[in-house]
């Protein structure tokens, strides 16, 4: 283990055991963040990356929470501040993704997008004001808030409606708190695709090829230093946005 530093603070990152949060979690804590991780079902995986961060001499924690049930989430961020009283940093990472169009108008599919995806992370942005007072949120939306894709319907506008929540929190938590948002590209494949199709597809962005979850950690670490920025948004994806 090497040896303790001064803290940066704290940052809860949704969604950090794994994939785009875990790597996340472990840039903070590489720039001397202490890490509060939040899982759902993923404990294994958030027992193995919380030792993964106290490796490079800072705190982590590991907070369980089903964040479609909405009393455990405006409970969560008073458990961290708990553990953590100098809380200065929410990572809204964690995300629901399946596959639902229009037409089959799925109510359950819509509701538990919604509830991951947009409401949760309001939930959270709110106790977040309301407790810890100062610091810096961050929303991982995704590159197709531009776009209007059908595919996931549910999915996307609730990231579209993430991606509005995220300027006007910007407005309404200045001056004390920032708020800002980053839109990962071809960055991993879904649960139900391969590396090889991930691949293909990186082929028809402009820089034709895939990014990396470390990547989305660094805009993460701009965006944390870049103390004049709120409001704003990171397209991290290899151009695809553009076209």
């Amino acid at each position: 283990m090497k040896p303790s530093r001064a803290s940066q603070g704290t940052a809860l990152v949704t969604g950090g055991a794994k994939r785009i949060g875990q790597a996340i979690a472990i840039a903070l804590a590489g720039a001397g963040y202490d890490i509060a991780i939040h899982y759902n079902s993923s404990r294994p995986e958030a027992q193995e990356t919380a030792a993964l961060i106290t490796r490079q001499g800072v705190r982590c924690e590991i907070f369980p929470c089903d964040l479609q049930r909405e009393t455990a989430v405006r409970a969560l961020i008073r458990q961290v501040q708990t553990r953590f009283p100098d809380l200065n940093v929410l990572i809204n990472s964690a995300s629901l993704f399946r596959p639902s169009g229009l037409s089959s108008a799925d109510l359950p599919s819509f509701h538990g997008h919604f509830s991951v995806n947009l409401i949760a992370p309001y939930l959270l942005s709110c106790e977040f004001a309301r407790l810890c007072k100062t610091g810096h949120i961050i929303n991982l939306l995704d590159t197709d808030i531009v776009k209007y894709r059908t595919s996931h319907f549910p999915y996307l506008l609730s990231k579209k409606a993430l991606a509005e929540f995220t300027q006007m929190a910007a407005v309404a938590l200045a001056p004390k708190i920032r708020v800002n948002g980053i839109c990962p590209g071809l960055i991993l494949p879904p649960a139900d695709r391969s590396e090889k199709y991930l691949n293909k597809r990186a082929l028809g962005i402009p820089l034709k090829r895939r990014g990396d979850p470390r990547q989305i950690a660094k805009a993460a670490l701009y965006l944390l230093e870049s103390e004049f920025l709120t409001g704003q948004f990171i397209f991290n994806d290899g151009g695809e946005h553009l076209i």
